[in-house]
């Protein structure tokens, strides 16, 4: 049995909490997109950690962690990550990572900063992980595969006709200086001398893994409206954030996904420029991020504080759809404790027309939100374990957004610890 967890919004959902409670039930964890663009944060008994690249699943003794084939694998930060949670008292994960996963190289992340500060004020907010240089080379056949690492001739080929192409854009549109083939062929030495020991054939594992009834989950980075085809293009990540495409990034059978676990924030947060309609601003918006989250709203990769709104019935009903999502996770709504009332966004205005369908980017950019206003709770509903307990307005919340969404909301997370959580 295959379940997925993905976001359901711009990213920062809190999928990580969930993942790693998922976790405790799996055998194994795949990420199966994105790269390490963007984190997970992670509260449990060993500390808070921050993941970008590692699944959520490497703090448990019984399962085993997967780099996927549709990962941007960025080899270094790979390693520094398992050697930081190591140092943190982690037990050594059990990590594999697919022959067919490509490699994010140093220039990708040179080539991201450059185009970045060549964009100037039309800049896409990148985190210059490299992630889009490194799908673009991997869609136009540039990328180098970790199974290439393996074969010094053809790879020190191929790296020369990457030189080429590479040098004409950093030479003439960067004015930066040119990259060598003897320093790449360097890179990739260490590169294969630090994943040698990890690299498998990753699908035929978990074929064999389905045979043998194993619980395998797919863990997603970011949302549903960051994917690059039903996403707020081009403000968009540049793989596909969606639970359809894990069966390609991990290499399993789509009809093996049985549970798609989409989770769905509270409130609305984004990192990163691009349409956002519930968005608020000054001292409300301040209100929220510093309360939000486990000490706040900031980017668990780059520190950038979230751009903040209020909940978007119109875009998580859309996100959950794309997704095709099975149940919903509610996450941080122990976050809106403190307000007398909470506005929730129904629909939006285009042209003087509502609609409460998610429309294409150039349509979102004359939304206008539509409120309806429900009442707060104020208290402090952290440390609640059954749902019959919550305060009578926050069960109201919850069921109003509940048949909003038309997916039952199966788990609402009233904090960051592991084990903060009600089962509906």
């Amino acid at each position: 049995m295959v379940t997925a967890v993905v976001g359901a919004n711009w990213g920062d959902e809190g999928k990580g909490k969930i993942t790693d409670m998922l976790g405790e039930e799996s055998d194994i964890i795949v990420r199966f997109q994105g790269g390490s663009n963007a984190g997970h944060t992670i509260v449990n008994d060993y500390g808070k950690f921050a993941l970008h690249i590692l699944p959520s699943g490497v703090f448990y003794h019984h399962t085993t962690s997967i780099i996927g084939n549709g990962v941007a694998l960025n080899i270094p930060d790979l390693f520094k990550e398992i050697k930081d949670i190591v140092e943190q008292g982690v037990p050594m994960p059990k990590i594999k990572v697919s022959d067919r996963a490509q490699i994010v190289m140093p220039y990708h992340i040179l080539q991201d900063e450059y185009e970045e500060e060549r964009l100037g004020g039309k800049s896409f907010g990148s985190t210059k992980s490299g992630i889009a240089p490194f799908y673009s080379d991997k869609y136009a056949k540039t990328g180098i595969q970790v199974s290439e690492l393996f074969d010094e001739a053809s790879l020190r080929e191929k790296v020369k006709g990457i030189c080429e192409k590479k040098n004409v854009l950093f030479e003439h549109l960067y004015h930066k200086p040119s990259l060598q083939v003897d320093d790449l062929m360097e890179v990739l030495a260490e590169y294969k001398t630090m994943v040698e020991p990890y690299v498998c054939d990753v699908s035929a594992f978990l074929y064999q893994s389905l045979q043998d009834g194993k619980r395998i989950l797919l863990e997603g980075q970011l949302g549903s409206l960051k994917d690059p085809d039903h996403g707020i293009y081009p403000m968009v990540t540049s793989s596909s954030t969606l639970a359809g495409y894990g069966a390609i990034g991990a290499g399993v059978p789509p009809y093996e996904i049985k549970r798609i676990v989409t989770v769905v924030k509270a409130y609305s947060s984004a990192v990163g420029a691009g349409e956002f309609v519930s968005e608020i601003f000054g001292e409300e918006a301040d209100e929220l991020r510093r309360r939000g989250g486990d000490g706040g709203e900031y980017g668990a990769t780059t520190g950038r504080p979230r751009r903040m709104g209020w909940f978007d019935v119109v875009a998580s009903r859309y996100g959950c759809r794309v997704q095709g999502a099975t149940e919903v996770a509610l996450t941080v709504l122990d976050v809106l404790g403190y307000l007398d009332e909470l506005p929730v966004c129904v629909g939006y205005e285009i042209d003087g027309k509502v609609t409460k369908d998610f429309p294409t980017t150039n349509m979102l950019k004359k939304a206008k939100p539509v409120y309806e206003v429900l009442p707060g709770w104020k208290s402090d509903i952290r440390g609640i374990t059954e749902y019959a307990k919550l305060p009578e307005n926050c069960r109201k919340y919850i069921e109003f957004i509940e048949k909003e969404l038309g997916v039952p909301i199966k788990m609402v997370s009233n904090g960051p610890g592991r084990h903060e959580i009600i089962y509906r």
